[in-house]
C-alpha cells in the first residue's frame, strides 16, 4: 500500500468530537465559530489531521518490506527527500529536507521505499532529532547494512514565526550509524556528495 493511502483512523473514529474541540478552541480565542469563514473549519481541520499525523497507524519496519538481494557494496544516497512535520512541543509545522546514504550488506531497498519511510516518521507529533534518529536505527535494523548516515534539515515555525522569531535559520542534525562512526573519509564523502549535485 502506498503511503499517501495511509490516514490516521483514530482521528476518523473520534472525528466529531475533534470538531467539537475544534470549535471551542475557536471560541477560546476570540473568534466566533459561527462565522461564516469559519463554519467549515473544525471539519477541515479533522480531515487535515487524518493526513498530517497518519504516521501513527504506518508499521515503520514493513514499510522496507521489498528488498533487493545485490552484491554492492559501495555508498547509496538519496538526498533531497522532502517532509512536513509537526512539532510536539507547540503543535506548529517544520519541514525541509531528509538525506540517507548507507552502505549495503547484500540487499538494498527499493528508493520509494526510502522516501515512504521519511514520511511515515516524520507525520507523527515529532521533533527533528527523533526523525533523524528513527530513519537511521529503522535503516539499520531491517537492510542490516555495514553504515548508515542520515541528516536533516528543517526550518521550524515555533522558531521563525513566533518566539526569537528567525526566519532564516535552519536546523541541522544528523545520526551516525556504523561504518560511519569510525570512517572519518566515508563521512566526509557522503557530505560532499551532498553538496555536488
Amino acid at each position: 500500500m502506498a503511503f499517501q493511502e495511509y490516514r490516521n483512523e483514530t482521528v476518523v473514529d473520534n472525528r466529531e468530537e475533534i470538531e467539537g474541540h475544534v470549535r471551542e478552541i475557536l471560541r477560546l480565542i476570540g473568534e466566533d465559530p459561527r462565522r461564516e469563514g469559519l463554519l467549515e473549519t473544525p471539519d477541515r481541520v479533522t480531515r487535515m489531521y487524518e493526513e498530517i499525523f497518519s504516521g501513527y497507524h504506518a508499521n515503520l519496519r514493513d514499510i522496507l518490506d521489498v528488498t533487493f538481494d545485490e552484491k554492492h557494496e559501495e555508498l547509496v544516497i538519496v538526498k533531497d527527500i522532502v517532509y512536513y512535520s509537526t512539532c510536539e512541543h507547540h503543535m506548529a509545522p517544520f519541514f525541509g529536507k531528509v538525506h540517507i546514504g548507507y552502505i549495503p550488506s547484500g540487499k538494498v531497498a527499493g528508493l520509494s521505499k526510502l522516501a515512504r519511510l521519511v514520511d511515515a516518521v516524520s507525520r507523527r507529533l515529532q521533533l527533528q532529532e527523533r526523525i533523524t534518529a528513527d530513519i537511521a536505527d529503522i535503516i539499520e535494523e531491517v537492510l542490516e547494512p555495514h553504515g548508515t548516515m542520515v541528516v536533516v534539515e528543517g526550518q521550524h515555525l515555533c522558531m521563525c514565526s513566533r518566539g526569537v522569531k528567525k526566519p532564516e535559520s535552519k536546523t541541522v542534525t544528523s545520526g551516525i550509524r556504523g561504518v560511519f562512526q569510525t570512517d572519518s573519509a566515508l563521512r566526509a564523502e557522503f557530505l560532499s556528495l551532498l553538496k555536488q549535485y
